[in-house]
Formats: structure tokens, C-alpha cells, sequence
């Protein structure tokens, strides 16, 4: 039997630490929702003595998070399917061809993953506005799932390196078209990884605030993170609206994560296998 030492001890401390660490954000994040701007003031991090909900009706009704977050839903929903749609289907062909073109192609993807997307704001930004599009739902769902989609391929290519070829090979034999083997055999099997390429990208897109205020800035298309920062000002700041819109902003994106967390790391494990 495994005895009891002052080292696990230490490591027993250690992850306690570590586990408060990452909570305390969590704490202060509800603590000061449930907090008046009085309270905020006197114990930012003290317990709301009482707690009230005034700032999540206050940060609805006057940030207009209801529309917000059907705009951040949609943008997210939008570009995920999208991005499942082209990176599966790329990475089909990527994974399985043996050609230079394959792996010039799957180079060329891999630099996207590298070479920062600020690079590329400027011309962006203008080739949008010179086609109008500014302020749409559009071009920020054609921004995510370009910018997303290099990081994509990544991950489905490598997932599928790591399946048998035969399961289409043998579809192909029996007079099935390279689409129909992909649809009908390949692509069910990629459940792991699609849940993984859903989550890390949702909460990416979800979360994203710089884009939104670049291309929906004053449309009525504005995402949470937006929203919110109304209510964050040069001389004046409502901390307690603030942290309730965050809340509200986390709750869809949560719920996905927890329903998707056990995909997240055999997915990606699997992924790394290519």
C-alpha cells in the first residue's frame, strides 16, 4: 500500500491552491453581480449583504442583452456550421490524398494557424465596406469562419489520419462515390472531434470582442460582449451591470460546454495522434 507522505501532502495543498485560484474568479464574478454600487464601493469582495437581482433586470432591459444574445447565437451557430461543413470536408481530402498539392495545401493551412490575424483587419475592413457589407451579419460570419477555419482543418486531419482508411475504401469499392463515402461512412465517425471543434470554436467566437465592435458597432446587430461594454465609461463605470451581463453572456455558452466537455479532450487527444 501506498503510504501517506508529507509530499502528497504538499501536492494535496498544492492543487487546493490551484483549484481556488481558478474559482476566485468565478466568486467575484457572481459576488459582484448580486452587489449595489454602494456595496461594490464599501467590500468589492465581500459577501452582497443582501444580494439582489436588480442588476440582471437593469442589464437586460437597458444593454438589450435579449437581442444581443440572439445576434451572438446566431453569428456562433451560423459560423459553425460553416466552418464543420468546409474543415471536414477539406480535411477529408487533405488526410487522405498523398499528392504534393495535399501537403502544400495542409502547409499553407497550418501558417494560418501561426500568423496572427491582425495581419489581415486593415484590408479586411475595407473589402468589406467597399461591398457594403458593414454592419451585417455577413461579414463577420465569412471573418469567423475564415480566421477559424485553418485551425479547423488542423484538427479533423489529424482525427482522420488516425481512422482506418479501409472503412471507405471499402464503400468505394462497392460503387460509392468519394462524397457518399465521406457522408454516409467517414464523417459520422468524426463525432469525437466535431464536438471539439464545436466547443473550442464557440467559446471563441462567443467570447470575441474586438471583431463585434469593429463590423456591428452601432448596427443593431451588436453580440453580448458589446452590449456590454456600454455600460463601461471614460469617467463613469456601472461594475454591477457589468459583471450581471457577464453572467448572463456565460450561461449559454456554459451549458454548451457542459454538455459537449466529454468530447473536448478524447476529441483532441485523438486529433493529435496525425
Amino acid at each position: 500500500m501506498n503510504r501517506y507522505r508529507p509530499r502528497t501532502f504538499a501536492l494535496e495543498l498544492l492543487m487546493v491552491a490551484v483549484g481556488v485560484a481558478f474559482l476566485f474568479p468565478v466568486y467575484a464574478l457572481i459576488t459582484l453581480s448580486l452587489k449595489n454600487a454602494d456595496q461594490i464601493a464599501s467590500s468589492p469582495l465581500g459577501l452582497p449583504r443582501p444580494p439582489t437581482l436588480h442588476n440582471y433586470s437593469e442589464a437586460w432591459s437597458a444593454a438589450s442583452l435579449g437581442g444581443a444574445l440572439l445576434s451572438s447565437t446566431l453569428v456562433t451557430v451560423l459560423s459553425l456550421v460553416l466552418l464543420i461543413a468546409i474543415g471536414s470536408c477539406a480535411a477529408y481530402f487533405l488526410a487522405r490524398t498523398r499528392s504534393r498539392l495535399g501537403y502544400g495545401m495542409y502547409v499553407l493551412f497550418l501558417l494560418g494557424i501561426v500568423l496572427p490575424f491582425q495581419l489581415g483587419m486593415i484590408p479586411l475592413y475595407n473589402l468589406f465596406s467597399r461591398l457594403d457589407l458593414i454592419g451585417s451579419y455577413q461579414s463577420i460570419i465569412v471573418f469567423y469562419s475564415g480566421i477559424q477555419l485553418p485551425f479547423t482543418i488542423f484538427l479533423y486531419t489529424g482525427f482522420i489520419r488516425a481512422l482506418p482508411s479501409e472503412y471507405a475504401s471499402a464503400a468505394l469499392v462497392d460503387g460509392a462515390s468519394h462524397w457518399q463515402a465521406y457522408t454516409r461512412i467517414v464523417f459520422p465517425l468524426l463525432r469525437p472531434i466535431t464536438g471539439t471543434v464545436l466547443i473550442l470554436n464557440a467559446v471563441f467566437i462567443w467570447n470575441d470582442f474586438f471583431t463585434p465592435l469593429l463590423y456591428l458597432a452601432g448596427s443593431d446587430h451588436e453580440t453580448v460582449p458589446v452590449r456590454i461594454f456600454a455600460f463601461v465609461g471614460q469617467y463613469v463605470s456601472d461594475y454591477g451591470l457589468v459583471f450581471a451581463g457577464l453572467v448572463l453572456g456565460a450561461i449559454p455558452i456554459l451549458v454548451v460546454f457542459l454538455v459537449l466537455q466529454r468530447y473536448v479532450i478524447k476529441g483532441f487527444a485523438s486529433g493529435l495522434k496525425g
